[in-house]
């Protein structure tokens, strides 16, 4: 769904609580409506869910005056929506909404992807610097904790069985195990987990500091913003060894 038509949607649904047009109808009829507790129980839910909608979409810090003016000024508009003059009465046509909010979005993923770039490069500027961490050519940081056994994986076609807990560099937890080893194939995970993991055997435990290029990148994902930096705890609990699939070759005077 579009952003304009989530927000259309959004702000009809509170301006019909919070807004709603004069009551009519003799007493009778008025008393079967909401009581003044139940509208404000639910305007407070539709606030809560808008809120989620915008801190979920990384707008930030946004004009919540203009917010409640956008609302008012919809609910007092005159005239059927299907009119080309109903839009007239805004201060910024809705059918553009697209372009406006699309442009907003995109300068906010611009500072948050160079914001998040330039902790990264400070972190890893000063993580370096501790005699505890090793820093690879490809720019990973680790930390081995426990080395493990002899068994390693040593080819990204290798499965591997693990504990994990992922941060971001502020602690919040995006990610991590819950308590049962996960079965995940090296080759299907990020570049910085299949260069990591392969520098500790069965039993090993290892610390991992995944600058984004190794990680989720300048795109991100779920969860996690363009460029971030990522910490992970891992307990490589099991390996298990990759093996080709050799054919044999057809017995004499067999047909294939």
């Amino acid at each position: 769904m579009k952003l304009s038509r989530i927000l259309t949607i959004a702000a009809a649904a509170i301006a019909i609580v919070a807004c709603g047009p004069k009551v009519e109808g003799s007493k009778e009829v008025q008393d079967l409506l909401p009581k003044a507790s139940q509208i404000d129980s639910v305007s407070y839910l539709i606030g809560i869910n808008f809120g989620a909608w915008i801190k979920g979409n990384n707008f930030g810090q946004l004009n919540y005056s203009q917010i409640v003016k956008g609302i008012k000024d919809f609910v007092n508009a005159k005239g059927d929506q299907r009119d080309t003059n109903f839009v007239k009465q805004f201060k910024i046509n809705p059918m553009e909404g697209n372009e406006v909010l699309d442009s907003f979005v995109a300068k906010r993923r611009e500072y948050t992807s160079a914001l998040n770039k330039e902790k990264a490069e400070a972190f890893f500027a000063a993580n370096a610097e501790k005699d505890s961490i090793q820093v690879t050519e490809s720019g990973l940081q680790y930390k081995i904790i426990e080395p493990g056994s002899e068994l390693k994986p040593v080819n990204d076609k290798d499965t591997i069985w693990v504990n994990y807990k992922g941060t971001l560099l502020n602690g919040d937890v995006f990610d991590e195990s819950d308590g049962e080893p996960v079965r995940l194939f090296l080759n299907r995970v990020v570049k910085g987990w299949s260069e990591g993991l392969k520098l500790i055997g069965e039993g090993g435990k290892i610390q991992l500091f995944v600058p984004s290029e190794l990680g989720y990148g300048e795109y991100g994902t779920r969860g996690i913003e363009p460029n971030s930096a990522l910490i992970f705890d891992v307990e490589l609990t099991k390996v298990g060894t990759f093996v080709e699939k050799v054919e044999e070759a057809p017995a004499k005077g067999k047909k294939k």
